[in-house]
């Protein structure tokens, strides 16, 4: 059975739907972008499309499983003209939300889910990384 947490995020509640084992929806609604984050499991990424006049664009986050309880947290891409809104930090909740979960331990070679991490104490990600 797979579980999930509602938690805060800069003021806005992120609720989790798993539409598969293979597929979640992170639905964050914040004062400028409604977010959906797309877990897909079977390609190692986390993914948000973005509405962008009329074209979308896609932020993603990807991720290696390495074995033995353990993920490699690699990157995370936003488009230019979505930088500074907090998409990327919707990706990282997402993600390290999903290694809480899973009871996993995450190697982070991202630099802002580093960033993340190290700002949102509060969160208790900093238990499940390595280094």
């Amino acid at each position: 059975m797979l579980s999930f947490r509602n938690s805060l995020l800069e003021g806005t509640r992120a609720v989790v739907s798993y539409l598969s084992t293979n597929t979640a929806r992170f639905c964050v609604s914040g004062s400028e972008l409604k977010l959906n984050v797309l877990h897909d499991r079977q390609n190692q990424c986390f993914t948000i499309n973005l509405d962008n006049a009329g074209s979308t664009e896609s932020a993603i986050l990807r991720y290696n499983h390495e074995g033995n309880g353990r993920i490699h947290l690699l990157s995370t891409t936003v488009p230019e003209s979505f930088r500074g809104r907090g998409v990327a930090a919707h990706l990282a909740k997402a993600a390290m939300d999903f290694v809480v979960n899973e009871n996993l331990k995450a190697n982070v070679s991202c630099w802002y889910i580093k960033k993340y991490v190290d700002e949102n104490p509060h969160l208790g990600y900093k238990n499940h990384v390595v280094d």
